[in-house]
C-alpha cells in the first residue's frame, strides 16, 4: 500500500531514465498551485542543463511518456518546465479505501528494516523539581518514541537519571550540616529503611547547598569529598543517597504521568557506575587516557582541529576543537561525560543498539560531540550510531528562556496547573463541557491542557525556539491543540448522531472538490510520518494534524453529510468523516495528545 505521492514519483522518474535522465533530483511533490495540479515536479529544469537539453522539451517527452497512465485524469507542461499532475478519481478512490481499510496505520508505510532504537530523553535530576527546562526534552522525546515505534522499531524510551554526580555530594554533606542524615554518615550498616527526607527536604536543601558551595571553598570541598566517597561506595551514603532516588522518583512519575510520558527504563547516572572503573582501565590500555592537571581526559579533537580562545589577559590563542573529555576529576571523581560514556557501553552491553537519540538542549552539543568522539574512539560506538538533537528554547515575551513573573524558573507542577486552569475557564467561555460530570469535566480540561502545551510546543521545528503564550496556545480557533481536540469531538459527535447510518462495508466516494481535498490529505500522512521519522522532526506529524482538520472542515461546510439526500453519498460522507477521524486520532496520538469523548 504506497501513497499517491510515491507512486506518482515512481512513474515520473521512470519517464525521466526513460529519456535517458536519471537523478535523484527527480521527485513528485504536492502542487504550489492546487487549483491547477494536485501534484508536480520540477526535475525538467533541476537536470536539463546537465543533460544538455531544454527543461520545457524534456519536461514535454516525459508529459508524453505518462499520458494513459491509470492513476492521472491529466499531465501538462506549465511555464518554463513545470509537469502538472492530477490524479484520476478512481486512484482517489482506491486511495481512500485503502486508508479506511487500514485499522492499524491508516495509510502510513512503516520502515523497511526495524532497528534497536533507544531514545534519551527528560534527563530529570535527582532532588531537583522538574521545571519548564525539561519541559521541551519530554514532550519531543516522547513523540519520537511514539514515532519510532509506530513506523516498526523495536524501541526504549530511557528517562536516563542525574543521580550520580556532584549534586549527591552536596545533599549528603547538607543532610549532614543539619542532622537529617546523621545514621548514614557512618560507613557501616545497618541503616534506616524510613527516609530523613522529603521532597520539601531536598527542594529547600539543595539549592540552598549550591549556593554555599559556591560562597563556601570549605563547603564545596567537602561535597567534592562526598561525591567521591559516594561513587567509591560509601556504604551510608548510598543508603541515603537511595532515598534521595526513590523520594524523587515518586514526584518525577506524577509529573510525567500527567503529561502522558512514560519510560521503559528509569535508568540513571548510577547505573553506569559498575563499569566505570573497568571502561577507565580499558581508555588507559587503548592509549586513550592522559593526565591534565591533576585529573586525567581523552583527547577528542582530531589533527589540526583547532578553535581561538580568548585568555583572561585579552591575548588569543588555538586549543583544541572540540575540547577534550574530562574522565576522572582531580578529586578522583566520576564527571557527567565519565557516566555518559559508561552508559553508552552499558547500553551497547544490555540492548546492542543500532541508533541511540539523546533529545537534550542544543546548548549541550559540544559535550555530546566530546562524548561520542569518545565513544568512537574506544570502539563503544560506531559511526553514525549516536546522535544529538538539539532543541530551542521556550522564551517568555523577552525571547529569553521562560521565567516566572519574580525572575525564577516556574516548576512544570505549576505550569501544568496553570494550563490547566486556564483550560477550564475556555471551556466554560465556548459553553463546552456544560453537560459533562464535573469528573469528565475535569478530565476534558486536563485533556485541553496537555494539548495545548504539547501542540504548541511541536508544532515549532525541534531545532527553533518559541515564545510561550498560554491565552493562545489554549484557544479553541486557529492552529493550536484544543482546536484539533474540538475538531476530533466534532467528528464523534456527528459519527454518534448517525447511530448505524454508517455501514461498515460503505464505499467512499470522491466527487465533489472538498472531498478531492480530504482524500489527498488523508494521502499525505504517509509521506509526514516518514518525513518526520527521517528528519527526527514531529512537527511535520503536527503540521499534517492541522492540514487533516482544516480540510475536514472544508468538507464539512460544502458537503451536506447527515442531509445528504443520496443514501449512497450519505454512507460514503460518513465513512470518510469516519477515516478521517481515525488518522486525526492516530496523529495525535503520535505527538502524545489524548482526544476526549465529549466537549
Amino acid at each position: 500500500m504506497t501513497d499517491l505521492k510515491s507512486r506518482l514519483g515512481e512513474a515520473v522518474a521512470a519517464a525521466f531514465a526513460a529519456e535517458g535522465v536519471a537523478s535523484d533530483k527527480v521527485r513528485v511533490t504536492a502542487s504550489d498551485r492546487p487549483d491547477l495540479a494536485d501534484f508536480q515536479s520540477n526535475a525538467a529544469m533541476a537536470v536539463a542543463k546537465a543533460h544538455g537539453t531544454n527543461p520545457r522539451d524534456l519536461a514535454g517527452r516525459v508529459v508524453a511518456r505518462l499520458k494513459g497512465h491509470e492513476d492521472l485524469t491529466s499531465v501538462e507542461v506549465a511555464g518554463p518546465g513545470f509537469i502538472n499532475l492530477v490524479v484520476s478519481p478512481a486512484a482517489l478512490t482506491s486511495r481512500a479505501a485503502e486508508v479506511m481499510a487500514d485499522d492499524t496505520r491508516r495509510g502510513a508505510e512503516p520502515v523497511d528494516r526495524a532497528r534497536r532504537v533507544i531514545i534519551d530523553y527528560a534527563g530529570p535530576n535527582v532532588a531537583k523539581p522538574m521545571h519548564v527546562g525539561h519541559l521541551r526534552s519530554s514532550i519531543i522525546g516522547e513523540s519520537l518514541k511514539r514515532l519510532f515505534r509506530f513506523r516498526g522499531d523495536k524501541v526504549w524510551g530511557d528517562a536516563h537519571f542525574g543521580d550520580w554526580g556532584f549534586q549527591m555530594g552536596l545533599l549528603i554533606v547538607a543532610c549532614a550540616d543539619e542532622g537529617l542524615g546523621t545514621p548514614f554518615m557512618a560507613t557501616d550498616g545497618p541503616f534506616p529503611a524510613d527516609s530523613p527526607v522529603t521532597l520539601e527536604d531536598l527542594e529547600r536543601l539543595y539549592p540552598a547547598a549550591a549556593a554555599r558551595a559556591k560562597a563556601e571553598p570549605e563547603f564545596r570541598d567537602r561535597a567534592r569529598k562526598a561525591t567521591a566517597e559516594l561513587q567509591g561506595g560509601h556504604a551510608g551514603y548510598r543508603a541515603l543517597w537511595a532515598h534521595f532516588v526513590a523520594v524523587s522518583r515518586s514526584a518525577l512519575e506524577r509529573e510525567f504521568g500527567a503529561l502522558g510520558v512514560t519510560f521503559d527504563l528509569w535508568n540513571g547516572e548510577s547505573d553506569a557506575d559498575p563499569l566505570m572503573a573497568g571502561m577507565i582501565l580499558d581508555l588507559e590500555k587503548k592509549g586513550l587516557l592522559v593526565e591534565d592537571a591533576g585529573a586525567r581526559v581523552v583527547h577528542v579533537a582530531g589533527p589540526g582541529e583547532t578553535r581561538k580562545k580568548k585568555l583572561d589577559d585579552g591575548s588569543v590563542i588555538e586549543v583544541p576543537s572540540p575540547p577534550p573529555l574530562l574522565v576522572v576529576s582531580s578529586e578522583g571523581s566520576a564527571m557527567y561525560g565519565t557516566t555518559d560514556l559508561a552508559t553508552i557501553l552499558d547500553r551497547r552491553n544490555r540492548i546492542d543498539p543500532e541508533l541511540v537519540l539523546y533529545v537534550v538542549d542544543e546548548r549541550q552539543a559540544e559535550h555530546f560531540e566530546q562524548v561520542f568522539r569518545a565513544a568512537r574512539l574506544a570502539g563503544y560506538a560506531s559511526e553514525g550510531e549516536l546522535e544529538h538533537l538539539g532543541f530551542g528554547t521556550m522564551n517568555g515575551p523577552d525571547g529569553k528562556p521562560f521565567k516566572t513573573r519574580a525572575g525564577g524558573v516556574l516548576k512544570l507542577h505549576d505550569l501544568i496547573t496553570m494550563a490547566t486552569d486556564k483550560a477550564r475557564e475556555r471551556l466554560k467561555e465556548a459553553r463546552l463541557g456544560d453537560d459533562l460530570s464535573p469528573e469528565a469535566f475535569e478530565d476534558t480540561a486536563h485533556k485541553v491542557a496537555v494539548a495545548a502545551l504539547k501542540f504548541a510546543d511541536l508544532s515549532n521545528a525541534r531545532t527553533t525556539s518559541y515564545i510561550f503564550d498560554l491565552d493562545r496556545f489554549t484557544s479553541f480557533e486557529g492552529k493550536t491543540g484544543p482546536y484539533l481536540l474540538y475538531q476530533s469531538v466534532r467528528i464523534k459527535s456527528l459519527l454518534r448522531k448517525a447511530g448505524d447510518g454508517v455501514p461498515a462495508d460503505a464505499a467512499i466516494r470522491v466527487d465533489d472538490p472538498a472531498e478531492r481535498d480530504l482524500v489527498l490529505t488523508l494521502d499525505a500522512f504517509s509521506g509526514a510520518v516518514a518525513d518526520a521519522y527521517d528528519k527526527r522532526m514531529p512537527h511535520l506529524v503536527a503540521e499534517h494534524a492541522y492540514r487533516l482538520a482544516q480540510s475536514f472542515s472544508k468538507f464539512y461546510a460544502a458537503c451536506p453529510i447527515l442531509g445528504a439526500d443520496d443514501a449512497t453519498v450519505r454512507a460514503s460522507r460518513l465513512a470518510l468523516a469516519r477515516t478521517t477521524l481515525a488518522q486525526l486520532e492516530l496523529a495525535l496520538d503520535l505527538l502524545g495528545i489524548a482526544t476526549p469523548e465529549r466537549m
